[in-house]
């Protein structure tokens, strides 16, 4: 019996009623944009807001739950996941809904790209940047995405949530505490939908904003790769792909994984990188950035799961390749 099956075993009847898809042993990289890393114990796709309370209430507060969106940043480790990965599903929470002239209610599977298309078509201006991000909006929320000089944080009004016990939260913009890069929202919350506010602006503008935004990405991003796009946040001052350019580190490769030739602030899987190659490239880089300029580059990825036993990887490599 695997751990997956155990799991679904010790937990009875109580996932009975639910209305989503559960999958045992569900491998983590057919869903993460990297197309590595290991197994999870369950994965759990609930049809809509009150599937997914219904789950996390019959789900006991021992159990790991880790939320994931559309895997555009996620790095899984070999080892896999213990416990359950609940993965919102386009049909409950993907759509992007126009509800005044210059407001959006998006579900937090929505991708980026439908948001900034659905404010194309409705006249509303300032979400063109979600045009060049790839990933969904519960990410977006999370980690207050942005480009081209907009962030989510000068866009969101409410964003409502489920806690572990399926209770809804409403958050302001100021309850979700955002910085660059980060929020302070509570980890244990799962984003559902959140409500944005732009301004009303022409269509042929916005048309020319988004196209100048897909240019930029066409032009100096590996996107036809598989990547997790930017993969170390931005130092104050400076640019990460600036740094890792400086350290030598642009086309640096450890087994199937490489710091794109393009875009050396790209992390790409060649075709045969594991979740180890992947990790143990990204510190290799923060090793070497550190040494030639003393900054300390801060992972954009996130990196998730356990460590083959054997094949860990530690932070800022002593030993520089």
């Amino acid at each position: 019996m695997t751990p997956g099956q155990a799991l679904i075993e010790s937990l009875g009847d109580r996932l009975a009623g639910l209305r989503g898809r559960m999958t045992v042993d569900a491998e983590m990289e057919k869903i993460t944009w990297f197309r590595a890393g290991g197994i999870a114990d369950a994965m759990f796709q609930p049809a809509d807001e009150e599937d997914l309370a219904a789950f996390l209430k019959a789900i006991p507060e021992d159990v790991q739950l880790l939320v994931v969106g559309i895997g555009s940043n996620l790095l899984v480790r070999d080892g896999g996941l213990r416990g359950f990965v609940v993965r919102l599903s386009a049909k409950g929470f993907g759509t992007a809904e126009v509800v005044s002239d210059t407001q959006i209610r998006a579900g937090a599977a929505t991708p980026d790209k439908r948001l900034a298309a659905a404010a194309l078509d409705a006249g509303i201006g300032g979400f063109h940047f979600y045009h060049g991000i790839p990933g969904g909006i519960g990410g977006a929320l999370r980690m207050n995405a942005g480009a081209n000089g907009v962030e989510t944080r000068e866009r969101v009004v409410e964003v409502r949530a489920l806690d572990r016990q399926g209770n809804v939260h409403i958050l302001s913009n100021e309850d979700m505490g955002y910085s660059y890069r980060h929020s302070t929202a509570p980890k244990g919350l799962v984003f559902t939908s959140a409500l944005f506010e732009g301004y009303p602006e022409d269509r042929d503008t916005i048309r020319r904003e988004m196209d100048a935004v897909q240019h930029h990405r066409e032009t100096v991003q590996p996107i036809r790769e598989k990547t997790g796009g930017s993969t170390f946040k931005n130092p104050p001052g400076t640019s990460a792909w600036r740094e890792i350019d400086r350290a030598g580190c642009r086309g640096l490769m450890i087994g199937g994984a490489q710091m794109s030739p393009l875009h050396c602030n790209f992390m790409i899987n060649t075709g045969t990188a594991t979740g180890y190659d992947l990790e143990y490239l990204g510190e290799t880089v923060r090793a070497r950035v550190l040494e030639t300029s003393g900054i300390r580059l801060e992972w954009e990825i996130k990196r998730i799961g356990k460590f083959v036993k054997g094949r860990e990887v530690q932070q800022f490599l002593g030993q520089l390749l």
